[in-house]
């Protein structure tokens, strides 16, 4: 009669429970992750100066507004500004007018180097503003992106190069301070 337990029959019974372990082991249902811990950034105020048009559109009026931003990196701070500029001047009397018709959308700011970026909405191209109108629109916003930083700004319209906004202004070369300068 042959041993009932021979080095085969241990070998075997023992690979049998590690088999057995194994799959055990594999049919478990993974761990659940922990959700990872999100953090709302703090907002800091800042002082911008934002530029409106004065009651005749010929000149500029010049305001200095607090706004709220992320994060203190430059180009936050030039969408906070264009922000506010595309607001409007505020409910405080005074000479400011607003450039855009209220409830407008805002422009989208990048920024490459010290260049400007701005795509104006497709909707501002419904403006039914002249050539005065449409300088004052252009030159306001480039003057409060300037304000703090940068060389010059870029004008796209709805995302693409564009000839002209409204049929008056040329879009195809940066505009600069020197551009905007009060007569």
């Amino acid at each position: 009669m042959r041993p009932l337990f021979s080095v085969f029959n241990v070998l075997a019974l023992v690979l049998l429970g590690l088999s057995a372990l194994s799959l055990r082991m594999v049919q478990q249902p993974p761990a659940t992750p922990k959700a990872p811990r999100l953090e709302l950034a703090q907002l800091e105020s800042r002082k911008v100066t934002l530029y409106f048009s004065d009651a005749q559109v010929r000149g500029y009026v010049r305001s200095s507004r607090d706004v709220q931003v992320a994060q203190g990196t430059p180009l936050a701070l030039a969408q906070a500004a264009v922000n506010a500029w595309a607001g409007g001047p505020g409910d405080k009397p005074g000479s400011a007018v607003a450039v855009l018709p209220k409830g407008s959308a805002a422009p989208t700011v990048w920024l490459r180097g010290d260049h400007f970026v701005v795509d104006l909405p497709q909707a501002y191209t419904n403006l039914n503003y002249g050539v005065s109108g449409e300088r004052m629109l252009l030159c306001t916003l480039t003057r409060t992106l300037l304000e703090q930083r940068g060389k010059d700004v870029m004008f796209l319209v709805g995302g693409r190069n564009a000839d002209t906004l409204l049929g008056h202004a040329d879009l195809h070369a940066p505009y600069a301070r020197e551009d905007c300068s009060d007569e």
